[in-house]
C-alpha cells in the first residue's frame, strides 16, 4: 500500500488526535491565528543572548536608535554565572525601560561531568538536568533569582518545568513567575505543545526550522505565545526566514519575534572574556530585528504589536507576557 492508498483510507490515527481537541494534520490552507496577547497585538519583539548589563544596556539604545519595540530580552548562561549585582543592574534597567527580563537557569548536562552530552548522538541531552542533585541545583538557581527580583525564567528540561509549575501553583514562586521553555527542548508537535502548557508552561520556543504549516497546527492547539527565530544561531541550523515574517504573525499569533545572528561565534557561558562580542553581537541582533521588522510592515502593515515596552498577562492559560 502506498502512502496516496492510505490517505484515501484516511489514518485512524487522525480521529484520536481530533478527539484529544488536537489538530489531526499540518494545515493546507493556513488560518489566520484570531489568538493575541492580552492587550490584543499579534506579535511582540525580543532580543536573546543579552548576557549582562552591558549588553543590556547596548541593545536598549540600539533599540532606541533603530526605532525597534522591543518587550523582552534573554539571556542564556544562566542566573548562576551572573552575580547578584549583575542581576540586579539588569532588572533595574528592565523597569526603567518596562522590558522583561528573562534568565535562563544556570545548570545543564552540557556543562556537567557526563560525557552523551558531547557526542553527536547525546546531544539531545544537553539542556536536561542529570540526577536529584543537578535539578535541586536548577530549582535553587530560579528560587535564588525570585528573591532577587526575577519574574520570567528560560526552562529547558520537562522535569524542571514540572517542579516549577507545581511550585508556583503551591504559592512557593511568584504567581507572576513566567515560565519560558527554552529552544533547547524541542517543541515540534501540537501534542508536545499541550503538554508543555498543562505543565506550566507561559511561552513555547519552536524550532527555527518549522514550516508555516507546523507553526499553525502547534498555534491550534494551544494558547500561550509562541517564540519563533527569524534567524537563527548556526549551532541551531542558522535559518534565515525574514521575508516569511508577515505570514509567521499571521498564523502564529500571539507571537515573539527573535532575531539571532548567523555567522556569530557560540557566547555560552559568558564572561567578561568575552564581553566585546557580547555587546557588538547584541546591537547586530536589534539591527536584524529593525530589518525583520521593516519588512513585517511593507507586507503586513495591518499587523498589529504591544507598545514599545509592555509587559502583560499572556491569553489563555499562560500567565505572563
Amino acid at each position: 500500500m502506498d502512502a496516496l492508498d492510505g490517505e484515501r483510507r484516511r489514518l485512524s490515527a487522525r480521529a484520536h488526535l481530533r478527539a484529544l481537541g488536537l489538530p489531526e494534520r499540518d494545515p493546507g490552507e493556513l488560518p489566520t491565528s484570531g489568538k493575541r496577547f492580552g492587550d490584543g497585538a499579534q506579535y511582540r519583539v525580543e532580543i536573546p543572548s543579552v548576557e549582562g548589563p552591558e549588553a543590556l544596556r547596548a541593545v536598549l539604545a540600539a533599540a532606541a536608535e533603530q526605532r525597534v519595540p522591543l518587550h523582552r530580552v534573554s539571556q542564556g548562561s544562566g542566573i548562576m554565572l551572573l552575580t547578584d549585582d549583575e542581576i540586579g543592574q539588569m532588572l533595574a534597567l528592565g523597569r526603567q525601560h518596562d522590558v522583561e527580563v528573562c534568565l535562563f537557569t544556570g545548570p545543564r548536562a552540557a556543562w556537567d561531568v557526563g560525557v552523551q552530552a558531547t557526542t553527536p548522538s547525546g546531544r539531545v541531552v544537553a539542556a536536561s538536568l542529570r540526577g536529584a542533585d543537578q535539578l535541586a541545583y536548577g530549582v535553587e538557581d530560579v528560587l535564588h533569582g525570585c528573591e532577587l527580583g526575577v519574574r520570567s525564567i528560560l526552562v529547558a528540561d520537562i522535569g524542571q518545568l514540572w517542579v516549577l509549575g507545581r511550585m508556583r501553583q503551591r504559592g512557593e514562586l511568584p504567581a507572576e513567575l513566567v515560565l519560558k521553555v527554552s529552544i533547547s527542548f524541542p517543541v515540534a508537535n501540537p501534542a508536545t505543545a499541550r503538554l508543555l502548557e498543562d505543565l506550566g508552561a507561559n511561552a513555547l520556543n519552536l524550532p527555527l526550522d518549522l514550516s508555516l504549516a507546523q507553526m499553525a497546527a502547534v498555534r491550534q492547539a494551544v494558547d500561550v505565545p509562541l517564540d519563533l527565530y527569524v534567524e537563527g544561531a548556526d549551532d541551531f541550523g542558522g535559518t534565515v526566514r525574514y521575508y516569511e515574517v508577515p505570514e509567521i504573525v499571521r498564523v502564529a499569533a500571539p507571537v515573539q519575534l527573535k532575531f539571532a545572528v548567523r555567522n556569530a561565534p557560540g557566547l555560552y557561558p559568558s564572561g567578561r572574556h568575552l564581553a566585546a562580542l557580547a555587546v557588538e553581537s547584541a546591537r547586530e541582533r536589534v539591527r536584524r530585528a529593525a530589518i525583520g521588522l521593516a519588512m513585517l510592515r511593507r507586507y503586513y502593515p495591518e499587523a498589529t504589536t504591544s507598545p514599545s515596552g509592555t509587559v502583560t498577562a499572556a491569553p489563555g492559560r499562560g500567565a505572563g507576557g
